[in-house]
């Protein structure tokens, strides 16, 4: 578990040692969930795991180009081993569980509104901004019925317009009936029936 930012920041600078151990030189990631949250100072509260959803690269152009977490690699999975010994942490306390999400496309211009930090000379990791957030938060609070997704959502305190853009999005991941009317009864129950009633 971690417990604050301190915690997380010091795990990703002992993970980025374990990185030059294993003799990669950079990584980058993209990084959503609680951690996340955290880092940015949206929420202050305990969380089990860091979320990858993507490598973050650049072609020969200098143009970013994700590519899906899922697997993570061996080198990474490696350095997170030790780490998590280190620090006794959970076995998949470093996992790829949301990069699914990249099968049906992010959010456009994702990558303009990050926050970035670096950890040690080789490791950066790209903590997905707020807007983005809302997005990934409302799709999970409706799929798993709230809990701490939604939580998280309301702690962003997302307006109408973002709502109803992050619902749309969410609809292209999922455009079954029987998702569309799950989604409007959520935005309903929650306080925005002014959204569903757009959908």
């Amino acid at each position: 578990m971690f417990k604050n930012i301190k915690e997380i920041e010091a795990i990703f600078r002992a993970l980025s040692e374990q990185l030059n151990a294993e003799g990669v030189r950079m990584l980058e990631i993209l990084v959503c969930g609680g951690a996340a949250l955290n880092i940015l100072g949206y929420v202050k509260r305990t969380t089990k795991d860091v979320d990858v959803v993507a490598f973050v690269d650049r072609n020969k152009d200098g143009l970013v180009v994700l590519t899906k977490a899922s697997p993570l690699g061996p080198s990474l999975i490696a350095a997170a081993g030790r780490v998590r010994k280190d620090f006794n942490l959970p076995e998949h306390w470093l996992n790829a569980g949301p990069a699914d999400i990249m099968d049906f496309g992010l959010p456009d211009g994702l990558m303009d509104r990050v926050e970035s930090r670096t950890y040690g000379e080789n490791f950066i990791v790209h903590f997905l901004g707020r807007y983005d957030q809302i997005h990934f938060k409302l799709y999970a609070a409706v799929d798993q019925s709230g809990g701490k997704h939604y939580d998280d959502l309301m702690a962003l305190e997302p307006t109408d317009g973002e709502l109803e853009k992050a619902a749309r999005w969410s609809m292209l991941h999922d455009p079954s009936q029987g998702y569309g009317i799950v989604l409007r009864d959520f935005l309903e129950n929650t306080g925005h029936k002014n959204v569903a009633k757009k959908l």
